[in-house]
């Protein structure tokens, strides 16, 4: 199987365009979503269907094997991804493959750090944090001043969530190399970064606006390198002149 991308065909990449328009869609809906109080609206709905508590905090199914075993599973993807991409650096069936497990590993490492390099910078706090659900503090908006002697917390966006949102790379990877499995990856990171995420809320870690901050950040990180690294569906393709060629032209002529 042959893998080209624009960078060895001499074809300049191109920007994602479609990424403006989509971040532009992204602020109306969360404008909305603040209007609405949507995430106040599904925040409360959940703690009152556990009782005026967060009493699934520490479910066994919600934190053990969601939340802890989630994050393994995912660190055991990226190691498979690692080694593989290893496996494909020498002559080997795997060296076609190479390119694509580069963005792979790319996309899904640079988005699980960006997510929790912001998670580091921006302080907001969990639902399970505020006085509105039993605990201590006031709510504060994402651009709203911090009063002091409030402490630094880092709950915006969900990482948990892109543990799973960050595999959305797998669409890309496979429409380079399978494309017909591509939905298939695409599905698998949307429903790894669902579960992961609603088992966060239903905890009281969360909020529904930080992990779809989280879903856009993955998807925006994967678009952008796979417009980089990976080949186009219509790109088209500089056809490689050899010498017989050249001796055939100029006999024509």
């Amino acid at each position: 199987m042959t893998i080209r991308s624009g960078a060895e065909t001499g074809i300049p990449v191109s920007f994602p365009y479609p990424l403006l328009f989509a971040w532009c869609g992204f602020a109306a809906l969360m404008l909305v979503e603040q209007g609405l109080q949507l995430d106040f609206r599904l925040a409360d709905a959940l703690y009152q269907w556990q009782g005026g508590e967060w009493a699934l905090q520490g479910h066994g199914l919600l934190q053990e094997w969601l939340h802890r075993g989630g994050r393994t599973l995912s660190q055991w993807m990226g190691a498979g991804v690692v080694l593989a991409l290893l496996a494909s650096l020498p002559p080997t069936p795997l060296r076609p493959w190479r390119r694509p497990l580069l963005f792979l590993f790319l996309a899904v490492a640079g988005s699980t750090l960006a997510v929790s390099t912001l998670k580091q910078l921006i302080s907001m706090e969990c639902p399970w944090d505020l006085a509105r659900y039993g605990g201590e503090w006031p709510f504060i908006g994402l651009l709203e001043w911090r009063p002091a002697g409030m402490p630094d917390t880092a709950c915006f966006p969900a990482g948990h969530a892109s543990a799973g949102y960050a595999w959305l790379a797998l669409y890309y990877f496979l429409a380079a190399t399978l494309p017909r499995l591509r939905w298939l990856g695409l599905a698998s990171g949307l429903g790894l970064g669902l579960v992961f995420g609603v088992a966060q809320q239903l905890r009281g870690a969360h909020f529904l606006s930080h992990d779809l901050w989280t879903l856009m950040l993955c998807w925006t990180i994967s678009t952008s390198l796979a417009s980089w690294l990976l080949p186009t569906k219509h790109q088209p393709q500089r056809r490689r002149i050899l010498p017989h060629d050249t001796d055939e032209t100029s006999h024509d002529a």
